[in-house]
């Protein structure tokens, strides 16, 4: 029953995996297409996109209109030419034919680009227009984000987990070689206190039996008297050394995660793991009743905290590890999380399968370049075909940047056609009058709109998505080096109860380890610069306590009093450039309570049925729950996109519903094992006659 702490090294390592759109655009969030907050190091007419943390929605939402320097990271040909899109759209919508109807995609996340991938390529194409509208300069992908001295820069690391199906199916469709061309290998991960290395994450579809009887850490954490475990171990290894060696076959959770990662943590006492056996109980209970939507809010209203001091958790296990690794995984201490979204994550990489967990990482550039510009350009491809065939007549396909939505309104009272209003990239308002919206928002984002929208501000589901509004404060940066550090376990790694934090999480990973082909492009590309060393991407979340710090300042923390303190080789090593990128308030925070707050990817059908929500922080409802990815990633928000664009088709022709014409399909994430549908079977059997006496 230790398969919970597996469970919570998994989740330390979700941080930088996409939120969507305007949360967290890494993870997912992730990238999410979004005005992030900008500094000293971002400028807002170039704004890097997270997610995704561990991917998951970072950010400001597509439409904040706060000011930034412009002296920050800058965009490849930025100012090379004058030509505005988002004025030449306003003249062309002007002139398209009465017939054809108008869709706009407010947010170039994951969410608004599986939005848009589901309304280019289903059955209604031709008569549709679709308009994407963010405040990045490029929601394409397709330029670059340079810091200063004109190297490339990312806000945030995104992992792509093993149970990424619809991505993965991206990939296919793309013609993407996803194992060769796009992701890493799946990785090790490490998590690093000033004790020095805690744990070591393993990638669980590799782990063998050999980890286990051929692991001296192992056999020297047992107990001296375990009646023949040496004599058998021995035995097993010298007769059976080259069978040990093979990947073990997959193992029911949490069977696999406990041999997997038994003995990998070198510091947290056996006694400590296992207090947390009683959050197997809460977690079934919590997952295993998804259509019951009291359950649901009972544990939302929950702190972490409190479910973990109920269930006996040891206090060592929650101070050294668990809240750590809640600060990276979701940007909060435990005492400021909702229980529910905590064990949501808990499921994923505990209970789910056994190598769930495994991730992997972008082989060459971003996230933006490796994925999201090859789906535009093959929507933007299909949308000049069909305009080849069919002439001006047919539905066609834009996504303009440097586009900040300011508010949506009823057209005469008119439920279903709602007028977008916006400043373009000249800060010129302009406007467009939809048949539907897709809203791929994070809280902030959704709060910028909601506010200067009367008529989204009388609706509960709105308003109530306007009020997560207060995000956390998320700081990325990216140190070059004189010379190489290749003396880390692992190229992704997790800091933990360093005094330095603040207490804020962080996380650092070697992108020169991870993109290994692509080191001259970490430098810059030109040729003008050599690469001369390790290439280190350092995050900080919940940071409000560094947000006052100047950007020197934080490389002088990150250099002096976390690296070196991780990895001791960081001592010897200086700085050859830096960049920082502060986003305050940019991702979603799930406090308890929040859950009944959430959107739902349907929107308000009744009050406002031309407008429906995308996201990784959306609610999908339980039937569709069931067979989506949880917790906050990019695989969800990609889904949710597709699932908006889908409920949205079916309003504006029902008709073509009724016909079974052609819509994008959402694959499901793999089952439920038999031992979670086993214990959630129980679970309800028994919560019929006993009371939830932790919840309230």
């Amino acid at each position: 029953m230790r398969f919970t702490f597996a469970a919570i090294l998994g989740v330390c390592f979700l941080a930088l995996q996409s939120r969507d759109a305007v949360g967290f655009v890494v993870p997912g969030n992730n990238p999410s297409a979004s005005t992030i907050a900008s500094s000293s190091a971002i400028a807002t007419n170039s704004i890097p996109k997270w997610s995704n943390a561990f991917g998951l929605s970072m950010a400001k939402s597509e439409d904040s209109n706060e000011d930034g320097d412009k002296d920050a990271a800058t965009t490849k040909d930025d100012d090379k030419d004058s030509f505005d899109p988002a004025e030449w759209l306003e003249s062309f919508m002007q002139s398209r034919p009465d017939n054809l109807k108008s869709i706009v995609i407010v947010g170039a996340g994951w969410g608004g680009w599986g939005a848009a991938k589901a309304l280019c390529q289903s059955s209604l194409a031709n008569d549709i227009d679709v308009t994407i509208l963010d405040a990045l300069p490029d929601p394409t992908g397709r330029k670059p984000y340079l810091s200063k001295t004109g190297k490339p820069v990312e806000a945030g690391t995104r992992g792509f987990w093993m149970d990424y199906p619809n991505i993965n199916a991206l990939c296919e469709e793309l013609n993407l070689n996803a194992d060769e061309e796009v992701f890493t290998p799946f990785t090790n991960s490490s998590f690093y206190s000033p004790d020095g290395l805690e744990a070591t994450a393993p990638v669980f579809s590799q782990a063998s039996l050999a980890d286990i009887f051929d692991n001296p850490k192992l056999k020297s954490k047992l107990p001296s008297n375990l009646p023949f475990f040496s004599e058998i171990s021995s035995a097993i290894s010298s007769n059976f050394g080259e069978q040990l060696k093979q990947p073990f076959p997959q193992l029911p959770s949490p069977l696999g995660q406990v041999l997997a990662t038994f003995p990998l943590f070198e510091r947290l006492p056996l006694t400590d793991r296992v207090s947390m056996v009683g959050l197997l109980v809460a977690t079934i209970d919590a997952l295993g009743n998804v259509d019951d939507t009291k359950v649901q809010e009972q544990y939302d209203r929950m702190t972490a905290h409190d479910l973990f001091i109920r269930f006996g958790l040891s206090e060592r296990l929650v101070e050294d590890f668990i809240k750590p690794t809640l600060l990276v995984g979701l940007f909060k201490p435990p005492e400021e999380l909702s229980a529910l979204v905590v064990m949501e994550l808990l499921y994923y990489y505990a209970l789910a399968h056994q190598d769930s967990f495994d991730v992997r990482w972008i082989k060459n550039g971003t996230v933006s370049d490796s994925l999201i510009a090859p789906l535009a350009e093959r929507l933007e491809q299909e949308s000049d075909r069909r305009k080849e065939v069919y002439g001006e007549e047919c539905g066609q396909f834009k996504a303009l940047g440097g586009c900040r939505v300011s508010s949506i309104s009823k057209i005469d009272d008119n439920d279903k056609k709602m007028r977008v209003e916006y400043t373009n990239s000249l800060g010129i308002p302009r406007s467009i009058d939809a048949d539907g919206i897709v809203l791929a928002l994070n809280g902030k984002g959704m709060a910028n709109v909601v506010e200067n929208s009367p008529d989204l501000a009388k609706s509960p589901t709105f308003s109530k998505a306007a009020s997560m509004k207060n995000g956390i404060d998320v700081i990325s940066t990216r140190i070059w080096l004189d010379q190489y550090i290749d003396t880390t376990r692992t190229p992704a790694n997790v800091f933990s109860r360093f005094e330095a934090l603040r207490g804020a999480g962080g996380t650092f990973f070697m992108l020169d380890q991870l993109q290994k082909d692509n080191e001259a492009a970490l430098w810059g590309g030109t040729g003008d610069e050599v690469p001369q060393g390790s290439v280190i991407a350092c995050d900080f979340y919940n940071a409000g306590s560094l947000m006052s710090l100047s950007d020197e300042e934080l490389i002088k923390i990150l250099m002096k009093d976390l690296l070196p303190e991780a990895v001791p080789e960081f001592a010897t090593a200086k700085v050859v450039d830096s960049w920082v990128g502060k986003y305050p308030g940019a991702v979603s925070w799930f406090s308890p309570g929040s859950f009944t707050r959430r959107p739902p990817v349907e929107g308000a059908p009744t009050e406002l049925p031309g407008i429906t929500c995308a996201g990784d922080w959306v609610r999908l409802g339980a039937e569709l729950e069931k067979t989506s990815a949880k917790g906050l990633c990019q695989e969800r928000a990609y889904a949710s996109g597709i699932h908006a664009a889908n409920i949205l088709l079916d309003r504006i022709d029902p008709a073509s519903k009724k016909q079974g014409r052609q819509r994008q399909t959402v694959l499901p994430i793999r089952d439920d094992e038999f031992a979670f549908k086993a214990g959630s079977q129980l679970n309800k059997q028994v919560m019929n006659i006993l009371p939830r006496f932790w919840v309230r």
